[in-house]
């Protein structure tokens, strides 16, 4: 089970939400074993400083994996989210951060996996 959050300083409207949920849905099979079929997404707005000031556009996006992967796939998961984040909300790249976490257990349903 993946998940995505991805926290912004300005809110992202429902039609981009939508245009990022397809492209993290495909990007997270670069993950092998990983796919949308089980992806989870979040999307937050708050307020964010960058270099000790506020900038008009950031993001930090969260990426939780259930096991190990793979770190050259993460590298390339990671220009995947760069590069759709800035198409679709105009964020230059140099303004995304892209945090990982393993998770060794997760449960699901009242029991883990």
């Amino acid at each position: 089970m993946p998940f995505i959050n991805t926290k912004t300083n300005f809110e992202i409207d429902k039609s981009k939400r939508e245009e990022l949920k397809k492209g993290y849905g495909k990007a997270i099979s670069i993950i092998p074993g990983k796919s949308e079929r089980s992806l989870m997404l979040a999307f937050e707005n708050c307020p964010m400083y960058f270099h000790g000031e506020e900038k008009e556009k950031l993001a930090f996006v969260e990426i939780k994996l259930y096991g190990k992967a793979d770190r050259g796939a993460m590298n390339e998961l990671t220009g995947e989210v760069c590069s759709l984040l800035n198409k679709v909300t105009d964020i230059d790249e140099g303004d995304i951060y892209v945090k990982y976490e393993e998770v060794e257990v997760w449960g699901c349903g009242g029991s883990n996996f």
